[in-house]
């Protein structure tokens, strides 16, 4: 049951970060986003999916 909990995660992280470096944004946004979303696990997951999704283009322009 850990396995597919963490293989949920692992995927989700991957399309976050996916996701963040197809946005309209400096290159040390993404960085800085993506470093944020991978070392806060399912924490930065949600809020990147629930929240930050749609207003990380106004924060980094």
């Amino acid at each position: 049951m850990g396995s597919i909990i963490y293989i949920i995660g692992l995927v989700l992280a991957i399309l976050a970060v996916i996701d963040i470096c197809k946005k309209p944004i400096s290159l040390v946004g993404k960085v800085i986003c993506c470093v944020v979303v991978l070392a806060t696990s399912w924490i930065g997951l949600l809020v990147y999916y629930l929240y930050a999704k749609n207003h990380i283009t106004e924060w980094f322009k």
